[in-house]
């Protein structure tokens, strides 16, 4: 018998009562008991986003929801600001590349948060750019950006503000009205601790402006139509009922966490796998910009990368994620987001160690143990 534990960026661990509901008998959509469920689940993602603005539900991947910010805010010809300091931000640039529009992209070095004062200086140059599309948490580095700082920036211009917070919502601060985020996209399997398969969209006032003007072609993601069914407690398409069932159960425990107390207890996992890292010796890949949702570490010399993941994985059920792209081989990802806590960290700690010992690599064994549960204990 094997225990496992799955400590990825996405898809993350599921809550008890999360599972549960999905056992339930299916319902039909189109019913009153079924829109009941609807408005408490878009009520809850208000909390949760920390808008007064709709929150849209699309059955899709967050992708999917990234998808729809584009093909609803631009037209064919438009230009916008894409920031890439990792795999995800460069996911904004091929989006607007495959509907038309002109890419201003702003290459950050990988394991590095965006300067927004780079954003306002093209801004500032370019007064026709009509978005700028970044990343809370860039899950490939663990780097998180400043939104707070970039909302500033960003809504002194007419363009609207794009955040990808697929995988830092429900585990590290956003607040998606106060910082002036216009759109916010996000997805199901990370924070909000669900299976993968629902998408999330907000919409400021200021970005239903373009939302009007929008001419891309769209049907499936049209917000419009959204929002038109929304305003009947309903979905233009049949929607994904039992993880919608799900997300509900999902925002009543995030609701009886409380938002502070759900980032504080993510900062502190974080704080104690660095912690770890520092005692085993090893060095983060985003030391100055490092998120509370996902910590990057530099595979050590002379340890092979993909066979340190594999073997947590398949020889003592813990995984873990590896490196992307250019990282592959050369770092590895711990996550500590949403349905994860103290003692599941400790266990990945402890079989990181493992591996890492029957690997060849010295160090004093319980080291990263140990000063985890230091951190734990301030």
């Amino acid at each position: 018998m094997r225990k496992n534990y799955l400590l990825t960026p996405g898809p993350t661990p599921l809550p008890t009562e999360v599972m549960l509901s999905q056992s339930r008998p299916i319902i039909h959509h189109r019913t009153p008991q079924f829109q009941a469920i609807l408005k408490e689940a878009t009520e809850g993602l208000k909390y949760v986003f920390q808008t007064q603005e709709d929150v849209y539900i699309l059955a899709c991947s967050g992708t999917g929801a990234m998808e729809a910010a584009v093909v609803n805010l631009l037209s064919p010809g438009d230009t916008a600001v894409t920031v890439e300091a990792g795999k995800f931000g460069e996911r904004w640039t091929e989006l607007c590349c495959a509907y038309g529009i002109n890419a201003e992209v702003i290459k950050v070095e990988w394991g590095r948060s965006v300067d927004p004062k780079e954003i306002e200086k093209r801004l500032l140059a370019n007064p026709k750019i009509k978005a700028v599309f970044t990343t809370l948490c860039e899950t490939s580095t663990g780097v998180a950006a400043s939104i707070e700082a970039i909302g500033k920036v960003v809504s002194a211009s007419n363009a609207v503000l794009v955040v990808d917070a697929i995988s830092g919502l429900g585990a590290i601060d956003l607040k998606t009205d106060a910082w002036n985020v216009d759109v916010c996209v996000s997805g199901s399997q990370k924070g909000l601790m669900l299976p993968p398969g629902l998408g999330f969209i907000s919409v400021s006032k200021k970005a239903w402006k373009s939302v009007a003007e929008s001419k891309c072609p769209k049907y499936y993601f049209d917000l419009g139509v959204a929002q038109k069914a929304l305003a009947k407690t309903d979905t233009p398409f049949t929607p994904a009922i039992t993880l919608v069932i799900a997300l509900v159960e999902a925002l009543k425990i995030m609701k009886q966490d409380g938002l502070e107390n759900i980032f504080a207890r993510h900062r502190k996992m974080a704080e104690a796998t660095r912690a770890a890292m520092k005692g085993l010796g090893l060095k983060l890949f985003a030391p100055d910009a490092a998120s509370d949702v996902v910590t990057a570490v530099i595979v050590p010399e002379g340890i092979d990368g993909e066979k340190l993941v594999k073997t947590m994985r398949d020889t003592h059920g813990v995984t873990i994620a590896g490196g992307q792209a250019e990282l592959k081989g050369k770092v590895f990802r711990i996550a500590h987001m949403g349905y994860i806590e103290e003692f599941d960290v400790i266990v990945g700690i402890a079989a990181l160690e493992k591996v890492l010992q029957k690997m060849g690599y010295k160090f004093s064994l319980g080291a990263g143990v140990s000063a985890a549960q230091e951190a734990f204990n301030v």
